[in-house]
């Protein structure tokens, strides 16, 4: 597996977006908080420029506007059905690398064997795609 080269900043970015996820309980500040997280982490990793340039995507808008919408009914206490439509929003903004995602975590030592099972079933295939900015 090749290593990747972090610069300070995006090892900070990479800390605010795994805290992001990590912090996904149906809790509406909590999901609220990690969903801000995920955003200042991104915005840290790739830029502001090419986190908008993501965004502003027209195959993405779609899944860019579950997004926000599912984060705007996050806040406005509906975090059941908020987090299903940002969810289906993540889905269209990254499934395009879900391939090279599941294929990073069939490496991980505890829970690779399970995670390759379930890859394998749903059939992801490691397509090697990258962010798309």
């Amino acid at each position: 597996m090749p290593t990747m080269w972090l610069s300070d900043s995006q090892k900070i970015g990479v800390a605010f977006c795994s805290g992001g996820g990590v912090i996904l309980f149906f809790d509406r500040a909590m999901l609220a908080m990690g969903n801000i997280l995920f955003l200042i982490g991104l915005t840290i990793i790739i830029g502001p420029s090419k986190t908008l340039l993501f965004f502003a995507r027209r195959q993405k808008l779609k899944g860019t506007a579950a997004f926000f919408a599912g984060l705007i009914l996050i806040l406005m206490k509906w975090a059941l059905v908020g987090f299903m439509i940002e969810l289906y929003g993540i889905f269209i903004l990254f499934g395009d690398f879900l391939g090279t995602i599941a294929g990073f975590a069939r490496n991980l030592p505890v829970v690779g064997g399970p995670i390759g099972m379930l890859v394998d079933r749903l059939g992801v295939s490691r397509s090697g795609a990258e962010l798309p900015v």
